[in-house]
């Protein structure tokens, strides 16, 4: 567990570092440019447990721009999930995106192929649930030029680290509770020459139950991107409404 820790604050302040590193680097030559643009984020996330140890993890994403009226990416992940401990899991799998064309005009999807592997934990404080999750993704990213395939892809590795709060208001368990958690995103690969900081998600909400083994969290999450060129910037105000689907297959008794 000790090490577990060691390796969250690791992740999260060399992030941190890599990110400060490079905004410093950045004001000294070209000035910033921020993009503002307001998006919306829906998602199914399930995780099923088949045994003690196993189970499976399938999500569906879709985001869109300019809040609903254009499309954004549409994204599909599965993966099994193995539980070291009740509250440690570990998990690889793969996913699949389609990202929308972002220049007028243009109308074939980009496709990412990738793999993922990741660990996460849930522990409590009093009465405050915690969740941690590094998460390790390889990403091929199509290139598309002049709105044409060109059958090549960027390669890259992303790292993330997820910490993620959920706060009981009410002594009702029934009730909404108060859903605070922010995760960094950072990236490796050749061509990553300036933005090695990818991104950060800072979500603040509510989570309402409403079965045993289904609830959603809806709220407001702030997507702030560097864009490849290292002084460009995506700030996206982002509606998020996210539901969790948890059956549990085992055989009881």
């Amino acid at each position: 567990m000790k090490t577990l820790r060691k390796i969250i604050r690791y992740i999260f302040f060399t992030g941190m570092a890599i990110m400060l590193v490079q905004l410093n680097l950045f004001a000294q030559t070209k000035p910033k440019e921020v993009n503002s643009q307001g998006q919306s984020w829906f998602s199914i996330n399930s995780t099923s447990r088949l045994t003690k140890k196993f189970g499976v993890i399938a999500d569906l994403h879709t985001r869109r721009t300019n809040f609903v009226a254009d499309p954004s990416f549409y994204f599909a992940r599965v993966a099994l999930n193995y539980w070291l401990k009740e509250n440690i899991t570990m998990a690889v799998g793969l996913g699949q995106m389609w990202v929308a064309p972002s220049k007028p005009g243009w109308h074939h999807y980009a496709q990412e192929h990738r793999l993922y592997q990741q660990l996460q934990m849930s522990t409590k404080i009093g009465k405050i649930s915690l969740l941690h999750r590094i998460r390790n993704e390889q990403r091929w990213q199509e290139k598309i030029a002049n709105d044409k395939f060109t059958n090549s892809y960027k390669f890259t590795d992303r790292v993330r680290y997820l910490l993620n709060m959920t706060i009981p208001v009410f002594e009702n368990p029934l009730y909404p509770s108060l859903v605070i958690s922010d995760e960094l995103l950072v990236q490796f690969g050749k061509e990553i020459v300036y933005n090695t900081f990818d991104q950060n998600r800072a979500f603040i909400g509510i989570k309402q139950p409403i079965s045993r083994s289904l609830s959603f969290d809806l709220g407001y999450m702030l997507v702030y991107q560097q864009k490849a060129s290292g002084y460009q910037y995506d700030k996206n105000h982002t509606f998020r409404w996210f539901f969790y689907y948890t059956p549990d297959f085992r055989r009881k008794g």
